[in-house]
């Protein structure tokens, strides 16, 4: 063997050694690719950015539901002739500060103490009460109080059939 041919061989077993101990990744940073660690790095970064964007989808799916079911609800109180106000188209609140987005209102008096009189029989029947007071005079029980129109029209179903629940309720929403 000539000295060419040993040197030719000697370079071929040093870059098969080179390959066998570095692997791909010494090879391919010489040429100026990414290594396998930085391919692992932004695959981890797309996946969590994946994770991030069905996160935000899910978020749109379930408002876009609750408003659906808002509509639904909103059809149902049309139907049945139910009424939803809110506290400015009665003067707005005067002192009460409400919690809660929505209250079944069973009864709105100018006379407090009335209102304290339906307050006590709906307490007595085992529901939470508030006394809302409003601008124009007029004080009102509500009932139910609850962040979920959904909810509160169960509970105006509900309530329409207790003895003390006058035909006229109605739902507050508080905005």
């Amino acid at each position: 063997m000539n000295m060419e041919s040993m040197k030719k061989i000697f370079l071929l077993l040093a870059i098969a050694g080179i390959a066998a101990f570095t692997g791909c990744d010494a090879f391919r940073s010489l040429a100026g690719k990414p290594t396998s660690t930085e391919i692992g790095i932004k695959k981890a970064v797309i996946d969590s950015l994946n994770v991030a964007h069905q996160k935000r989808i899910d978020s749109l799916k379930r408002i876009e539901k609750s408003l659906a079911d808002s509509l639904a609800v909103m059809d149902s109180l049309k139907q049945g002739g139910g009424t939803i106000l809110n506290p400015s188209s009665m003067g707005g609140l005067y002192t009460t500060k409400l919690d809660y987005r929505y209250y079944i209102v069973i009864g709105a008096f100018t006379q407090r103490s009335y209102a304290e009189r339906l307050l006590v029989k709906a307490r007595d029947a085992g529901y939470i009460t508030t006394l809302i007071s409003f601008r124009n005079g007029y004080n009102a029980v509500g009932l139910s109080q609850t962040d979920h129109l959904e909810k509160a029209f169960a509970a105006l179903k509900k309530i329409k059939e207790e003895p003390f629940c006058p035909k006229d309720v109605w739902i507050l929403v508080n905005e």
